[in-house]
């Protein structure tokens, strides 16, 4: 579908090439050879060739990066933020190589046709031009990267993608969710790590209200310390907060610690709620009864 659509637009260039050379020459006779030559199928053909050339070129560079960037977490996220950059450069550069080397008009013709261009994609593509303009502010602006986990509204996820028109998460839920960028500049969004491997991870959990505050946070935080998860150049915190539910007071706990790989979120989660638990029963803090 991209190379289809700009093959078709560097036919519309040509067009326009075309147009120009006939407003130039209105008053006098045009050669027809001449307007063959700039609308021509040979051009048309290998424009598609480099034109597929270039996105496999692209393509594979792109995966090869990304596989590096899977197989060392500590480089993960500061090679996958490069990707969307390399691959607008990389296109730029093809598209510059494209024009000069099959076209190469004259640089008043080139001004002309790319004027008439932009006039007319302007008019008939408003939003996707918003959503670009909104992708490459993004990439200045960067309040997220690939591999940053953001919340945009009820949308949380992993980043994997940044293109033109939108960017790409992964949910929890393995769903993917395609938001265009121009909501994304225009909405509030919170990103969990903001560039950083590690980010801090809120397990919870519900206990009796007269629970004994100073032996469940010694023991929330040495199961923490344990975690094969946990990142400990940062702190352990273990925080508590009267809450009612359906008319009962309770002790929220919260143990906020951070983990080495973001990716390690929910198993964190899950892991530290299952060890707190069966400790906190095994030493009779709490029992069954407390947990319904």
């Amino acid at each position: 579908m991209r190379l289809i659509t700009l093959l078709f637009l560097s036919f519309f260039t040509q067009i326009l090439f075309a147009a120009d050379v006939l407003s130039e020459n209105n008053a006098s006779k045009v050669d027809p050879m001449s307007i063959i030559t700039i609308i021509s199928l040979s051009k048309v053909l290998w424009t598609l060739l480099f034109f597929a050339l270039a996105y496999v070129s692209i393509t594979l560079f792109t995966k090869t990066l990304e596989f590096f960037a899977e197989k060392s977490s500590r480089l993960r996220i500061s090679i996958k933020g490069l990707i969307p950059i390399i691959r607008i450069a990389l296109w730029t550069l093809f598209v510059i190589i494209i024009i000069k080397v099959i076209y190469n008009p004259p640089q008043e013709m080139l001004l002309t046709a790319l004027a008439s261009v932009a006039i007319a994609i302007g008019f008939a593509t408003q939003d996707l031009l918003k959503n670009i303009f909104g992708g490459i502010m993004l990439l200045f602006d960067r309040p997220f990267k690939v591999g940053d986990k953001i919340k945009v509204g009820d949308n949380y996820g992993e980043v994997i993608n940044i293109g033109l028109r939108a960017t790409r998460i992964v949910t929890p839920d393995d769903s993917m969710v395609v938001i265009p960028n121009m909501s994304l500049m225009n909405t509030d969004l919170s990103n969990s790590n903001s560039g950083e491997l590690y980010c801090q991870v809120v397990a919870k959990i519900m206990l009796p209200v007269d629970a004994p505050t100073d032996k469940i946070r010694k023991i929330a935080v040495e199961a923490a310390q344990i975690s094969r998860y946990i990142y400990l150049n940062k702190p352990i915190e273990v925080l508590f907060t009267n809450k009612i539910y359906q008319r009962k007071s309770f002790l929220d706990m919260e143990l906020k610690a951070y983990v080495m790989d973001i990716r390690y979120e929910f198993k964190f989660k899950s892991d530290m709620t299952e060890i707190v638990i069966k400790e906190l029963l095994s030493q009779g803090i709490i029992s069954k009864d407390d947990l319904e």
